[in-house]
């Protein structure tokens, strides 16, 4: 954006006056990011998931070290409270979809784990959502080039 490029946190008057292009480059990019949580949604209920559940068995699986997910990494990701997130795995677990394991290293520590069941939806709907970025690709590329 041609002229936001002030340096503050946002929240406060920008150095740089916006053009109208910036306001144009930011409601297209809020409307794409919109578009795309739709589908996401739609996606998830279409597969059995509730939205939030779809969020959190791709937490797991996208886990930098995915073998060592804990509730309180889990609840970080999604930005929940740490009680939210206990509450969302008992949904889960109670639902074939993630297991409780004991840390080995640390048996103090619950790790979570996808069953078979979970990774299957997952790959479907990851699937989804991959072809669905790149139906938005060249929108997204256009909102990029405008902001350099």
């Amino acid at each position: 954006m041609a002229g936001s490029r002030g340096g503050g946190s946002g929240a406060g008057v920008p150095a740089v006056p916006l053009a109208p292009a910036d306001y144009r480059t930011l409601s297209q990019f809020r409307y794409l990011l919109q578009r795309f949580l739709a589908f996401s949604q739609d996606a998830a209920r279409d597969a059995g998931l509730t939205p939030r559940q779809h969020q959190a068995l791709l937490a797991i699986k996208g886990f930098p070290q995915p073998e060592s997910v804990t509730i309180h990494d889990l609840a970080e990701r999604l930005g929940i409270r740490h009680h939210s997130a206990v509450e969302l795995v008992d949904r889960l677990v109670e639902a074939g979809l993630v297991r409780r394991a004991a840390d080995a290293a640390d048996g103090r520590r619950v790790l979570l784990r996808l069953t078979p069941a979970a990774e299957r939806r997952l790959a479907a709907l990851s699937a989804a959502h991959l072809q669905e970025l790149q139906r938005l690709r060249p929108a997204l590329q256009e909102i990029l080039a405008a902001i350099d």
